[in-house]
């Protein structure tokens, strides 16, 4: 009987435990379930509203696009440019499942034994985080906290957001919403930006080794940065075991493993910045223009519109590969021109200033000096002005610029002032005559070290690339025609006439007169007193008035020496004036922007062309003629020489050009060679270029040199031989003549040149 109660009691007490556990397990479970709830009402936090996980918040670059469809900068505070799942390679992918999150797809945002696992290690290795969990964190939270509270709290929160994320996105979707969240050091946001920076790919092109790279930098971008030298073991050993773990889960066969094992990291690095890249001074230019559009074109709520968080997308009207070779044409060319300036000044005490007091070098060393940087930044920390002077003339290590790359030296920073003076600067733009689409802008050599835009803030002398505006107005008001004879002889123009204060006596630059010239053969020969003959039949103003309506905007003194180009304009009014002669008179504003959209592709902007009619078709086609004489037999011709060596090889580049199509272009030097122009055009490309010193008492001594026909005329002889060799280019440059009017009423057809060409150099001009 005894026995009996006791296997009662035992029962009883065996009871009391079972009940006690349920209540334990329930009551804990009921716990579990309240902190989640919790997690989810927010009591832990902000958690997101469905809208927010519809639509999270990050910061995306906007990009700029260029005509022919490539990605040639970005505005950003994160380099971030989101691609869609089907942008992703396989590979990329299956290498991210079988080493973040084996058991992605059988989950539902919560990996139960991944975190049983990460339960029983105490926080030990084997992580429990899926790769939506991974997600929520990149979006909502970012880092987790070190507090082990505060930690809890942001896992109930990883999970919670990770479960509503699995029900309002596909498997897909969520994999590349995560690499989009991604950041991979160096600049680089988002996996589109880590191929582009660490590979020079899109993510498409990524190979299978490549993306075992990327993906093993997931685990800890920092310590597993393949940019950097000491990390490199570390990054190829990471890399195979993400290798590894594709073979694991089947997606890679074994022998394939063990030969992509063998192979060395490659990286082709190339950190996206604003002075990095293609078009650098055109994209600078877009920055601006972008701000003051955001100002003018506010958000539906009043906002403006942030550039660098938005994801706008700017379609611009540049070819990515015509302003390639525009820049390759500039380095090519200004490299060994730039060689032989050093060579000259090697015996100038002053270099590079010529014929320069001591005075005023000081001044311009001593504006150079407050307008720098280092001045800029010693103010600002409250530096007196004797302090930071005498910096300057302390010696330091420092990156200055070369043709052949930047160099580390020593000197003193006066000294580097002193040195960058003596770069020969460019401005190159190129524009669709019938769109007023600008196709390449090179704004300087190297937007790092020179940040001024010689394409639209520089404005220069422009020698006699002006004079086809004086030859213009006398056609379209004297009716005459390009083979209207006229006398090459001494000129003088009388004090007073027009309200000049002297006589005025200008002066052909070989001391020569031919005697009676056509007109043609007057402009192709650069010839001074025809032009000042011209402007003192037709009035300064005249002439000054037709800049204007062919979009000049720089202030031209109404003086007959602007007759010899001592009008200073920028690049981009030059490029824009002479399109007008080959638009059939037709002057169209340049346009840089197709369209704007937001980062959903809804178009938020898209310019109207301006455009106004200047001369009549006749006229225009009588000014393209005359500038096509400059190419046959005047300061161009060279660019229809071909051959290597004799007389039609280019000594400065070593490149022949043999452009055989029609060309119209005009050639300008201005006084003592500080400014060499070339203005070449066929009929759906007009493109201007200049190139000269910084400060204009730097330049070559002689015109040899420093005549626009050596220091500009090669840029575009070498920029118009790359384009015309790229077959597969978008746009397709014109080599047929120029458009001829119907029953043209100006006689342009001139049978021979009254006087033949006996000189063996070529004739230009100095400024007055």
């Amino acid at each position: 009987m005894a026995k009996n109660n006791g296997n009662k009691n035992n029962s009883q007490d065996f009871s009391k435990y079972i009940k006690a556990f349920w209540k334990i397990f329930i009551a804990g479970f009921l716990a579990i379930v309240l902190f989640f709830l919790l997690a989810s009402w927010g009591a832990f936090g902000h958690m997101p509203t469905f809208d927010q996980l519809e639509n999270p918040e990050s910061n995306v670059a906007t990009e700029v696009i260029s005509a022919d469809g490539e990605t040639i900068g970005k505005f950003y505070l994160e380099n971030r440019t989101p691609v869609k799942f089907a942008d992703l390679p396989p590979h990329l992918v299956n290498a991210l499942v079988a080493t973040e999150d084996e058991r992605y797809y059988e989950h539902s945002g919560i990996d139960a034994r991944g975190t049983l696992r990460a339960v029983m290690s105490f926080g030990g290795s084997g992580g429990a985080s899926t790769i939506t969990q991974q997600l929520a964190k990149n979006l909502f939270h970012g880092e987790g906290s070190k507090n082990l509270i505060e930690r809890i709290a942001q896992k109930a929160k990883e999970w919670v957001i990770a479960v509503r994320l699995e029900r309002q996105y596909t498997k897909q979707e969520i994999i590349a919403m995560y690499l989009n969240t991604v950041d991979f050091v160096n600049q680089a946001v988002g996996i589109r930006s880590a191929a582009k920076t660490y590979f020079g790919k899109e993510p498409k092109d990524l190979t299978v080794e490549e993306s075992a790279v990327i993906v093993g930098m997931l685990k800890n971008p920092s310590l597993y940065n393949p940019a950097r030298e000491s990390r490199k073991k570390i990054v190829l050993d990471r890399r195979n075991t993400v290798l590894s773990q594709m073979e694991k889960n089947g997606f890679l066969k074994p022998e394939v493993k063990e030969k992509l094992e063998k192979l060395p990291v490659k990286l082709n690095f190339n950190p996206e910045s604003h002075n990095e890249g293609i078009a650098t001074y055109f994209r600078e230019y877009l920055r601006d223009f972008m701000k003051t559009w955001a100002k003018e074109h506010p958000k539906e709520d009043g906002n403006e519109y942030d550039i660098y968080r938005d994801g706008l997308k700017i379609y611009t009207t540049i070819d990515s590969r015509m302003q390639k070779y525009a820049e390759e044409a500039v380095h090519e060319h200004l490299a060994n021109l730039q060689e032989e300036f050093f060579i000259q000044q090697k015996k100038n005490k002053n270099a590079p200033f010529i014929n320069l007091s001591d005075a005023e070098t000081k001044r311009i060393l001593d504006r150079a000096m407050r307008s720098s940087e280092r001045w800029r930044i010693m103010s600002s920390k409250g530096k007196t002005e004797e302090e930071i002077k005498k910096s300057f003339n302390v010696k330091t290590e420092m990156t200055v610029f070369t043709w052949k790359g930047d160099r580390d030296t020593i000197m003193t920073p006066m000294d580097s002032i002193r040195y960058y003076k003596h770069f020969l600067q460019t401005g190159v733009m190129s524009m669709e005559p019938q769109t007023g689409h600008i196709k390449a802008w090179v704004g300087g050599i190297n937007h790092k070290h020179f940040q001024y835009d010689h394409v639209a803030q520089g404005a220069r002398q422009v020698g006699s690339t002006f004079k086809p505006f004086v030859y213009a107005t006398a056609i379209e008001q004297l009716h005459y025609s390009p083979c209207d004879s006229i006398l090459d002889s001494p000129f003088s123009m009388p004090k007073g006439r027009y309200g000049i204060d002297a006589d005025w006596h200008p002066q052909n630059s070989n001391g020569k007169y031919a005697g009676m010239v056509t007109l043609k053969y007057a402009l192709a020969h650069s010839i001074n007193t025809v032009s000042a003959i011209l402007i003192n039949r037709v009035g300064p103003k005249a002439v000054v008035d037709m800049t204007k309506k062919l979009g000049v905007s720089s202030e031209i003194p109404e003086q007959p020496a602007i007759a010899l180009g001592a009008a200073e304009i920028t690049v981009s009014d030059m490029v824009a004036a002479y399109s007008t002669f080959a638009n059939q008179g037709v002057y169209i504003k340049p346009q840089v922007i197709l369209r704007i959209e937001d980062k959903n592709g809804v178009v938020l902007y898209q310019p109207e062309p301006y455009s106004k009619d200047v001369l009549s078709k006749d006229v225009a086609y009588a000014v393209v003629k005359l500038l096509e004489g400059v190419t046959e037999s005047g300061s161009g011709a060279r660019l229809k020489w071909g051959g290597s060596g004799g007389a039609g090889y280019n000594r400065m580049t070593g490149y022949p050009y043999a452009i055989t199509n029609p060309i119209a272009g005009k050639t300008g030097t201005t006084q003592n060679q500080s400014d060499g122009w070339f203005m070449g055009m066929v009929p759906n490309l007009a493109t201007g270029v200049w190139v000269g010193n910084e400060d204009r008492s730097a330049h070559f001594k002689s015109l040899l040199y420093g005549q626009g026909a050596t220091m500009a005329l090669p840029i575009w002889g070498l920029y118009m031989k790359k384009c015309y060799a790229d077959d597969d280019m978008t746009y397709k440059i014109s080599q047929k003549p120029f458009e001829r009017p119907a029953n043209l009423s100006i006689r342009v057809d001139c049978n021979k040149p009254v006087i033949k060409d006996t000189t063996d150099i070529d004739i230009d001009e100095f400024d007055f």
